[in-house]
């Protein structure tokens, strides 16, 4: 079924995700992913784990039966991110403590999500889409 993906920074994310909130669940699995900014010049993101982890990630979602909407949230270059006060690290719902993050969002909330050391892993992520 189709993959969907929508992308945020820190500066549109609470429009982008009133907007992927607004989405009615029906027969849609909805997910966050939350990255480092890639490198305009490479391509490639700062983070070695967002690099192994994106392609993982992309092809088991799109092997859902059903349809999935994916919000792929930027979490900044790597001082931003660095910094303890990061608004996603602070936030009471997200609480990232690293990049990537999935979060498999359900019911208006968090779900479970896979941490940076676990989101490369396929048979954690085809878990996660089992919620």
């Amino acid at each position: 079924m189709p993959l969907k993906i929508e992308d945020a920074t820190l500066a549109d994310f609470d429009d982008a995700f009133e907007k992927f909130k607004a989405v009615s669940p029906v027969n849609q699995m909805k997910f966050l992913l939350f990255l480092a900014d890639k490198d305009p010049s490479t391509s490639l993101s700062w983070c070695p784990d967002c690099n192994v982890a994106e392609p993982v990630i992309y092809e088991k979602l799109e092997t859902s039966e059903k349809d999935v909407l994916l919000l792929r949230a930027y979490v900044g270059d790597r001082p931003t991110w660095r910094n303890p006060a990061h608004p996603w690290r602070v936030d009471t719902q997200f609480k990232l403590k690293g990049v990537p993050t999935l979060i498999r969002w359900k019911d208006e909330g968090v779900a479970d999500r896979l941490e940076d050391h676990e989101a490369h892993i396929a048979s954690r992520i085809e878990a996660l889409m089992a919620i």
